[in-house]
């Protein structure tokens, strides 16, 4: 069989599991591609930085096609190239999304939903009828869109990102009374990785500590004006490639995540198979799915600086508890969320779905091409940051 990915090279958790499905699902004879496009998704196909991934997929249409000639593009690549089926991430770009409602019949569709948030959701609503099986890469999202949008219960399952352990080398933490060193690693963006809460609980700890901030994004400046007063306690590294991440997480004792929400951190994952402590935002169905606080990293409420704080604190001045909860932390990465279980999960989707189709809605015809509700800018999209953000807290906190 031949699947073909939505999405191109880029630094990120879905193209991440495209290159462990790659690998994954190969050994059962199916060759999974990724099929780009869009001015990002060209310029990952020509550029030196993604050279070793180029042939592992290709991009539809020109640089400057409008949005149904993306879709028109899209569709003439899936033909010509003999895909017998597609995996959208839904909301990852709303051409490709789009794209789904308008696939031949014989085309199997799988989506996979990679975030919490309204938006996300009322995406997978859109296509929600044109898709044989929906993949929620956590507890919550599955719960979220069976109980809430009506999602089928036996066509909507749980397959948790997973990691390459074998690439991830384990040291061991807590022997000495150094500085307990911190490390965020993702994207530099509050309104989703709650950035600009980290200097205030670096104000709220005593102790000596130090924090790298590795990645890069539309906060980055900001983030840096925020931190004075804590030179010599903070450096920015930027955007680092993949290939050093694992050298990053073995020289740091603790990672800490102070997301407003997330999908299933695969940067959480891989930071506890190296035995680097996971201090994280409390998100139900998510971040618990991993981390069991006190046994294996530490949670605290969306928000909470003092608790986040303490949670360090607590490391800082117990490192056995700190050994001990590296030992459990690497334990669990690697025991539950393996890419070879990941791989196993969506190959026994695929051939469930390749044996007995769900019956799906007929594909629409590209004369009436448009994006719907959930596709379209919502009501939502136009609150001001600040209030979406308190309400995101307030959900998570308190719902």
């Amino acid at each position: 069989m031949r699947f073909a990915y939505f999405g191109f090279p880029h630094i990120g958790g879905t193209y991440s599991v495209f290159r462990h499905l790659h690998a994954g699902l190969a050994p059962h004879g199916i060759d999974l591609r990724w099929l780009g496009y869009g001015p990002a998704a060209h310029r990952a196909a020509n550029g030196a930085y993604f050279r070793s991934q180029q042939d592992l997929g290709l991009v539809a249409g020109r640089p400057d096609d409008d949005d149904r000639a993306g879709t028109e593009a899209m569709i003439e690549a899936i033909e010509r190239e003999g895909f017998d089926g597609v995996f959208v991430n839904v909301a990852a770009d709303r051409v490709q999304t789009n794209c789904i409602r308008y696939l031949p019949s014989r085309i199997l569709r799988v989506m996979i939903v990679h975030n919490i948030t309204p938006g996300t959701y009322a995406a997978a609503l859109a296509i929600r009828d044109h898709v044989h099986a929906t993949v929620g890469v956590s507890d919550r999202i599955r719960a979220d869109l069976v109980s809430r949008h009506g999602f089928d219960d036996g066509r909507t399952m749980v397959i948790p990102n997973g990691i390459e352990a074998a690439d991830v080398a384990r040291s061991p933490r807590g022997g000495g009374e150094e500085a307990l060193r911190l490390l965020f690693l993702g994207r530099i963006d509050d309104q989703a990785k709650g950035v600009l809460w980290l200097p205030r609980i670096l104000q709220e700890i005593p102790d000596p500590v130090t924090l790298t901030v590795t990645g890069d994004g539309p906060d980055f400046a900001r983030f840096k004006r925020s931190c004075d007063g804590t030179a010599g306690f903070v450096r920015c590294l930027g955007a680092v490639a993949p290939t050093s991440v694992g050298a990053l997480l073995a020289e740091h004792d603790v990672l800490i995540m102070p997301s407003r929400f997330e999908g299933f951190p695969v940067t959480l994952v891989e930071a506890m198979a190296a035995g680097c402590v996971p201090v994280a935002s409390l998100l139900r169905g998510v971040t618990d799915m991993a981390v069991q606080d006190g046994r294996n990293g530490r949670l605290f409420p969306v928000g909470d600086v003092k608790a986040a704080a303490q949670a360090v604190i607590g490391l800082a001045r117990d490192r056995a508890a700190l050994a001990r909860m590296s030992g459990q932390a690497s334990a669990t990465a690697r025991e539950l969320f393996g890419v070879g279980l990941m791989a196993d999960r969506y190959r026994a989707l695929l051939d469930r779905v390749a044996e007995a189709r769900p019956a799906i809605a007929a594909p629409i015809d590209l004369a009436r091409w448009r994006f719907p509700p959930g596709l379209r800018d919502g009501l939502r999209t136009y609150l001001p940051t600040p209030v979406k953000n308190g309400l995101r807290m307030l959900r998570e906190r308190y719902a």
